[in-house]
């Protein structure tokens, strides 16, 4: 499985591409808000960072503007992607930026197998099914992921399911399990993958009786 990072923090995103946990980035309008940065300097430092697909988010919500948008977002670096909402518009941009610009397309805010499925046949290169907001409604996200995996497998698909809107990390083990291809999460949710008390209490124990044996290592 692959590990996007969800943020424009340039500080965060560094710092965990140190780490090796980094194989690509998401961004969204609200993310380069709250960065403070302009759109194209932030993204181009990013890509600069990240080796894999940045994702750079169109605001248009009309094909032709959308279509202008991508040509700007795509100047910015060789690995920045495209992303595009999940509406007819967006569809239509995704194929035209597919086939004829030959660029990588994220097609977000995906709520509904059926959403996937039309994303699929216009050659996205990445689905974004948004599984914390479904559970925010009080449905089931991890199902829709589930059901987006049936449909990719028996038709052969080649779009990567991008699972977004993660909240926690069970919702990153459950995706695992599924057979999600990528998982875009804060900084903060990778972090926390390592964390286990029973980690901390034995690291705890094992320091403790070597502080005793009074040796050094070096």
């Amino acid at each position: 499985m692959k590990f996007f990072v969800d943020t424009a923090d340039v500080k965060e995103i560094r710092e965990l591409n140190e780490l090796g946990l980094v194989d690509g980035v998401t961004t969204n309008p609200s993310l380069i808000l709250k960065s403070g940065g302009n759109i194209a300097d932030v993204t181009k430092e990013i890509c600069s960072i990240v080796e894999g697909p940045v994702s750079a988010e169109v605001v248009a919500t009309e094909y032709a503007q959308m279509m202008k948008e991508a040509e700007v977002l795509a100047a910015i670096a060789d690995n920045v992607c495209i992303k595009v909402p999940l509406t007819l518009d967006g569809l239509r941009a995704c194929k035209t930026i597919r086939t004829e610009m030959e660029r990588m397309v994220n097609v977000t805010l995906c709520f509904s197998a059926n959403q996937a499925l039309l994303a699929a046949k216009a050659g996205a290169s990445f689905i974004s099914p948004f599984v914390g907001r479904l559970d925010d409604t009080g449905l089931d996200g991890m199902e829709l992921i589930s059901e987006i995996r049936q449909i990719y497998d028996n038709f052969d698909f080649d779009t990567e399911i991008l699972v977004a809107s993660v909240r926690t990390v069970n919702h990153i083990k459950e995706a695992a399990l599924i057979g999600a291809d990528v998982i875009t999460a804060p900084p903060a949710a990778l972090r926390a993958l390592v964390k286990h008390p029973l980690t901390d209490k034995g690291l705890e124990a094992f320091l403790a009786d070597w502080a005793k044996t009074g040796q050094k290592i070096g």
